[in-house]
């Protein structure tokens, strides 16, 4: 099956334009990167309709919500969580949240886990922090989606820095095979 690509007015296609690791000032001169071609094709293949959006490095999650057009809790995280030796698990956290440890701990019903360096990150996942997505990566690992993930769009990493991936976040869920539940606090809480 093959996903609904729709490209945003701010883009142009994937493949074009030249190198540049510039700001979202010339977001079509954004060179496509190997992680974005496997998050791109992981996204087709798994028919998920999503729109891509290419807007060039940004310095902050409010500044990528700006150039997006959306609010900063509609961006979803993708961040990795170390259960242990060679254990690990994907979980898709809103822009405007952290992860709540005791949640999460206790809906895993372990005692400890923790955020692996960025080096074991891009190990585990072959994405760089900042680009982390559960599609492509390098393994496929459990993911957990916070309550508020579902129910609205979701914005999230596509593989590169300055690329992302909007979708229905019931859709996103579904694909995944996400466990949804409560594990975040809002930001600063």
């Amino acid at each position: 099956m093959t996903g609904v690509r729709t490209l945003t007015p701010m883009t142009e296609h994937p493949s074009s334009g030249p190198a540049s690791a510039e700001g979202h000032d010339n977001p079509s001169a954004v060179q496509t990167t190997e992680g974005e071609r496997r998050a791109v094709a992981a996204l087709d293949h798994s028919g998920l309709a999503y729109t891509l959006t290419r807007h060039g490095r940004v310095r902050s999650l409010a500044e990528a919500a700006q150039v997006r057009g959306i609010e900063p809790s509609g961006i979803v995280k993708t961040l990795v969580v170390r259960r242990g030796d060679d254990d690990y698990l994907l979980v898709l956290v809103p822009g405007d949240r952290t992860i709540s440890w005791p949640k999460l701990r206790e809906l895993l019903g372990v005692s400890r886990l923790s955020m692996p360096d960025a080096a074991t990150a891009q190990s585990v996942t072959g994405y760089e922090r900042g680009t982390i997505t559960p599609f492509g990566s390098t393994r496929a690992w459990p993911v957990i989606a916070d309550a508020r993930v579902p129910g609205r769009p979701a914005s999230i990493g596509a593989g590169a820095h300055g690329t992302a991936a909007t979708v229905d976040g019931d859709d996103l869920v579904r694909v995944l095979g996400a466990q949804v539940a409560d594990v975040t606090d809002p930001e600063g809480a």
